[in-house]
């Protein structure tokens, strides 16, 4: 399971729209916001994320939170 931390990066950053983050990290609107929506992550290339964590100078644990599924259907029981 994937989890986005993108909402949280703009705001630390006072980012308030997807177009300010188009202009400063020069990404199409698609990926953000598939970020934004949390929709489809592992479809967004390496390129495309490389940008993001160099714009907000963190690393890709800093934007995608990943959990494994085995892990998810561990923690109910």
């Amino acid at each position: 399971m994937y989890k986005s931390k993108l909402r949280y990066l703009m705001a630390d950053k006072k980012i308030n729209k997807i177009t300010e983050l188009m202009a400063a990290t020069n990404v199409s609107r698609p990926p953000l916001d598939k970020l934004f929506k949390e929709e489809r992550l592992e479809t967004l290339s390496l390129e495309v994320l490389a940008k993001i964590c160099d714009f907000f100078q963190c690393t890709l644990n800093d934007l995608i939170e990943y959990t494994p599924e085995s892990f998810e259907n561990t923690k109910g029981e």
